[in-house]
C-alpha cells in the first residue's frame, strides 16, 4: 500500500491555509489557527482519528473567525480526499457512539464521494472560548463538502457545551478512524458495486 500522505493548500483574499494529513499516522498533530478553542477541537480530531494532522492558518481574525474555520474545514476535508486516493480497500463506513461526561454524541459517516451534512447540535450559549458556536457546522459543512463525506453528527444529550462540541469532534474522529482503514479481507477493491466511489453515476 503506498503511503496515504497528502499536502493541500487553500490561499484566498481572506485567508492562506495549509493542511497536511498522513492517514496511517498516530493521531500527532501540530495545528495553529489563531483560534485557541478551535485549536483544541482540531487536536482532538488528530488524535481520535489516528490521522497526523498539521494546519497552519493564516486569516482574517480581525473581522471575525468564521472564514478561518470554514477554509479549515475546506483545506483537511481536500487534504483527506487527495490521501485517500481512489479509495480502494477503505472501510468506508464508519459509525461511533462516544460519551464524555454528561454529554453524548453520535456520529455515522460514508466516505461515498456524495458529500452530504446532516446535523443535529444545539448550543445554550453563543460562544467557547474566542470561537461563536455556529462556526462548528461551518466547519463540518465545509469539511464533508471537500472530504466527500457522507456526515451526520447528532448530539444525544448533554448540558454542557464544552463538552457537547468536544465529544462530537471525538465521535466524528473514531468514526473516521473506522472508515479510513484498509479492509484485510477486501484490501484491493473499491467498496461499491458500481466499481467507484464518486457521484451519482
Amino acid at each position: 500500500m503506498s503511503d496515504r500522505i497528502a499536502e493541500v493548500t487553500r490561499k484566498t483574499r481572506e485567508t492562506s491555509i495549509t493542511a497536511r494529513v498522513n492517514l496511517d499516522g498516530q493521531g500527532h498533530s501540530n495545528i495553529k489557527t489563531g483560534i485557541g478553542f478551535f485549536d483544541h477541537m482540531l487536536d482532538q480530531l488528530a488524535r481520535h482519528s489516528l490521522i497526523d494532522l498539521d494546519v497552519s492558518a493564516k486569516g482574517d481574525l480581525h473581522i471575525d473567525a468564521h472564514h478561518t474555520v470554514e477554509d479549515c474545514g475546506w483545506t483537511i476535508g481536500a487534504a483527506i480526499t487527495k490521501a485517500l486516493g481512489d479509495r480502494v480497500g477503505i472501510r468506508r463506513y464508519g459509525c461511533w457512539l462516544l460519551a464524555m461526561d454528561e454529554a453524548l454524541s453520535q456520529c455515522a459517516l460514508d466516505l461515498s464521494q456524495r458529500p452530504f451534512l446532516v446535523w443535529h447540535v444545539n448550543f445554550s450559549q453563543d460562544r467557547l472560548g474566542d470561537m461563536d458556536t455556529e462556526l462548528f457546522r461551518e466547519f463540518f459543512q465545509a469539511f464533508s463538502q471537500a472530504g466527500g463525506i457522507t456526515l451526520h453528527l447528532q448530539s444525544v444529550y448533554g448540558s454542557n457545551n464544552h463538552h457537547i462540541i468536544e465529544s462530537g469532534f471525538k465521535a466524528v474522529a473514531r468514526a473516521l478512524r473506522q472508515a479510513i482503514e484498509i479492509d484485510p479481507r477486501s484490501s484491493t477493491t473499491i467498496p461499491s458495486t458500481k466499481g467507484t466511489l464518486g457521484g451519482s453515476l
